[in-house]
């Protein structure tokens, strides 16, 4: 059912992984669908990395939605306020969603080492990827939701709490992330406007494949290097949790809170795109803290 049909949203960081997912599961929900990133085709960011933001913005449409693709670092003040300013022009002023899925901190984690250990270097630019950019993002895409009085800012996220991630830097990222969440919703809730942060289990994202040596169709092998990658969800099970949230007539009720996949997979019943649904909060618990595998 396409429940967001004329409804607009700005995915920042839609190039890959969750990000693409979440894109792509708002456009099949109805959505036009702003997909950002630093990724183009002929012109990959320094991740280098294959995916594009136009290829995001093409599965969008064929989704049953409409991808605009628009090349932004978020990081860059004046791209973000452009890129708004664009959406505003486009859209007669319309924007109900953005998601805050911007990361780019995976090369810059150095994990095993501690923070004075740690590049200083690498471990600030995490901060400006990380954190900056959403705050800059919120910045310039806010104003459009408070001045219709509605609207939804999504915070990724990864974890449920604010306790530490085994390395500083990307810990600091990751908590930040669901404090900026619960802040924009104290200051966003007169204006009738959600904030909220969200949290994938353990992502099977193109990367993780590629890291581990595997595709979707034989992911399962993974397991004999790491067991805990059996409990591993692909990033349609968190895109289909942001679309049911986007779609909650009763979303303010959530706002301000830390929400995770497998727990808004109870309540809004969708599945895995595989026809299953992983629970990581319950693995965690009981084969991750308990160390049963």
């Amino acid at each position: 059912m396409k429940k967001l049909t004329g409804q607009v949203a700005v995915v920042a960081g839609g190039t890959r992984g969750a990000g693409r997912a979440i894109a792509v599961c708002l456009g099949e929900a109805g959505a036009t669908v702003y997909v950002t990133g630093r990724s183009v085709k002929g012109e990959p960011s320094d991740l280098g990395r294959s995916e594009t933001i136009e290829e995001t913005a093409e599965l969008v449409t064929a989704a049953g939605g409409l991808g605009i693709a628009v090349r932004v670092d978020h990081t860059v003040e004046e791209q973000v306020r452009e890129l708004f300013e664009r959406v505003k022009s486009e859209q007669k002023g319309r924007l109900d969603i953005l998601v805050n899925d911007v990361w780019g901190g995976d090369s810059l984690t150095g994990w095993g080492q501690t923070f004075w250990e740690h590049s200083l270097t690498d471990g600030l630019r995490l901060q400006e990827r990380a954190v900056a950019s959403h705050m800059i993002t919120s910045y310039y895409g806010a104003p459009l939701l408070v001045a219709r009085g509605r609207g939804l800012i999504i915070e990724i996220t990864d974890g449920t709490d604010y306790n530490f991630r085994g390395n500083l830097y990307y810990s600091l990222a990751k908590v930040s992330a669901i404090h900026l969440a619960q802040a924009m919703a104290a200051e966003l809730r007169p204006h009738g406007v959600a904030a909220l942060a969200v949290t994938p289990g353990f992502l099977r994202s193109e990367a993780m494949l590629d890291y581990f040596g595997v595709t979707e169709e034989n992911w399962r092998d993974a397991t004999a290097q790491d067991p805990h990658f059996i409990a591993s969800e692909t990033p349609t099970y968190v895109g289909r949790a942001i679309a049911c949230l986007a779609a909650d007539p009763k979303i303010m009720e959530k706002s301000g809170g830390i929400w995770s996949s497998w727990q808004l997979s109870e309540e809004y019943e969708f599945i895995d795109s595989d026809g299953s649904r992983p629970h990581w909060g319950r693995y965690f618990k009981e084969h991750v803290e308990g160390g049963s595998v």
